[in-house]
């Protein structure tokens, strides 16, 4: 036997499988952007997956690619959120664990670095969403320190669009004014993972739309943007309004547990969502261990982790498109 046991695994285990993303929406803006991007993807990628292969289960991987994502404040989630109209940061998160079939998330939730841990506190009891009263009072009973996720540079974008009367349509899927024009794209993150075990499990964290009403929910702590089974997992970025109008992470998910393969599924979901003009985008993976991703909006932020390489999303043609491995 070789001395070098890195790729054994006992015979009633399977290879685990890992995709993250990071947003979705208009063209990234050089080649610089999109190499920067892919560091910060290929970061989380790395270390997320070394933990699948140490053991670590599903709900754990996606968890933990969750918090580093949130850290990241070049994505729209935990620290560099979007602000709404009124200068606040309110955030929305969610998890499913594909085994258990249980849901859990928090909604407007504010003062907080992680998001997904309230999250994640919230599958073992049996109130699993939150809103913005209740999230704020669990977040005293688990005296979690509070945290401003508040950067600079989304405050000055604020002050910008607060000079503007809030004009913008769409704010933070990707962020591509002069103002942050050295970062390339932030937005809604997700984490879908496929552990030894063949447990899968998603995650959805979001700062929001960005200079939205207040009290605005995202897509984001609901079924439509995050949804797994023992059969697949999905985690949706874009417009929230258009993925809750599709219902789109549990309808590829149901597609899947109905018999069509993951990338059918995906090809069926994204083609009626680029007929009714939606601006959308969603990663995925199965028990079989296929990884898909497929987008209506112009780029998808995506990085995967197949078991024996790390690739991305980033030079998708522009477009309706999905892609499978």
């Amino acid at each position: 036997m070789s001395s070098d046991s890195s790729d054994f695994r006992p015979s009633n285990q399977i290879l685990p499988k890992l995709i993250i993303h990071g947003g979705a929406g208009s063209s990234l803006k050089g080649k610089g952007g999109a190499d920067a991007v892919r560091q910060s993807l290929y970061s989380v990628i790395e270390e997320v997956y070394l933990l699948l292969q140490e053991g670590a289960t599903a709900q754990a991987a996606v968890v933990r690619g969750c918090q580093l994502l949130e850290d990241d404040p070049r994505f729209n989630a935990g620290t560099g959120s979007v602000l709404q109209s009124d200068g606040q940061t309110r955030m929305s998160a969610s998890l499913m664990d594909g085994t258990t079939q249980k849901f859990s998330g928090v909604i407007n939730t504010a003062r907080v670095r992680h998001p997904i841990d309230l999250a994640l506190f919230l599958q073992d009891v049996d109130d699993r969403i939150l809103s913005d009263y209740g999230s704020a009072e669990l977040l005293r009973e688990l005296q979690v320190p509070l945290y401003d996720p508040t950067t600079d540079l989304r405050l000055q974008e604020w002050i910008q669009e607060r000079a503007g009367n809030f004009d913008k349509t769409m704010a933070g899927v990707v962020a591509e004014q002069e103002l942050v024009s050295d970062n390339a794209g932030r937005g809604t993150i997700g984490v879908v993972a496929l552990d030894g075990q063949g447990n899968i499990a998603a995650g959805t964290s979001t700062g929001g739309k960005g200079f939205e009403r207040v009290g605005r929910v995202s897509d984001s702590a609901m079924p439509a943007g995050n949804y797994a089974t023992a059969q697949a997992g999905i985690s949706c970025t874009g417009i929230g309004e258009d993925i809750i109008d599709e219902c789109l992470a549990a309808k590829i998910v149901i597609r899947v547990t109905d018999g069509l393969s993951l990338k059918a599924a995906f090809e069926r979901s994204m083609q009626e969502a680029h007929t009714h003009k939606r601006d959308l985008g969603a990663i995925g993976l199965d028990a079989t261990g296929a990884i898909a991703w497929g987008k209506t909006s112009e780029v998808l932020l995506a990085a995967y982790h197949t078991g024996e390489r790390i690739a991305d999303t980033l030079d998708m043609a522009t477009g309706m498109q999905v892609s499978a491995v």
